[in-house]
């Protein structure tokens, strides 16, 4: 989905590494709410929105079971100017204003959250019928993770995309955003939440949760919206991405790297 604008900040240092954590299995977290009559697990998905009129409802429609479950939905709106918010408000928990930008928005979304798991979901990204479930489960071993996605669009690129996504992730650790990152709280708290900054704030986060346990690669698939991909041209994009990633790699300003972003797409 097109990325969100946000007031570039200066002297851009990168993050501090946080602490690794403690040898040995992971401990289990409950994800129920104890002495509860509620035997639903205490799951947030949080989703950071701009401009989504055309796809929130459907998004949100998709997790009413969820929240008849006891799951907590939260959309961040980062100062939609169409009907984003208005959509949302009689099927989410919380509709929210944060300040623009999908890793401040989504830290927004987390601090509101009262769960003990968290999901972040793009508003044009739709989980299989069998999400939660296997979110939870991977949630007993692991502090984190993920699913595989597939992209939907015209083109027969987009099949070989998701799969080297798929892959690339499976073989690094690093996940992106629209694989439907999830993760403890005490994770996402101990690597003090996604970093400020305009873009690869999910390949940043996932750094610092690798340290924490590897991700859960879920091989099940989420769905996702490949106008992204189609829109700037398919062959285009994934030349763009890798430039992106490779500077980024080498150290780039985020910053930078964003407003370049913007300016090709």
């Amino acid at each position: 989905m097109p990325r969100q604008r946000q007031v570039p900040s200066s002297n851009w240092r990168p993050p501090p590494k946080p602490p690794a954590g403690p040898p040995g299995r992971v401990p289990t977290v409950p994800l129920a709410e104890p002495g509860s009559e509620v035997v639903a697990p205490r799951l947030c998905v949080v989703i950071p929105v701009l401009d989504e009129a055309a796809t929130i409802v459907t998004c949100l429609e998709r997790l009413s079971e969820w929240r008849q479950q006891g799951v907590e939905v939260i959309v961040v709106d980062g100062g939609s100017k169409d009907d984003t918010r208005a959509l949302a408000r009689p099927l989410a928990d919380q509709v929210i204003d944060g300040p623009r930008g999908r890793a401040r928005q989504m830290n927004r979304g987390a601090a509101a959250a009262s769960a003990q798991a968290l999901l972040f979901l793009h508003a044009d990204t739709h989980l299989p019928p069998a999400a939660m479930p296997a979110i939870l489960k991977a949630l007993e071993k692991r502090h984190w993770g993920r699913f595989d996605v597939c992209i939907q669009g015209r083109s027969r690129w987009l099949y070989l995309i998701a799969a080297s996504m798929n892959l690339r992730s499976r073989l690094t650790g690093i996940a992106t955003g629209d694989q439907a990152m999830f993760m403890r709280r005490s994770a996402f708290e101990a690597v003090t939440g996604f970093p400020d900054q305009p873009l690869m704030e999910d390949i940043e986060v996932s750094k610092r949760l690798k340290r924490l346990s590897p991700p859960a690669c879920l091989g099940v698939k989420v769905l996702t919206d490949g106008r992204r991909w189609e829109q700037g041209g398919v062959l285009t994009t994934i030349l763009l991405m890798w430039r992106l990633r490779f500077r980024y790699w080498r150290g780039a300003d985020p910053v930078r790297l964003a407003e370049e972003y913007r300016h090709v797409r």
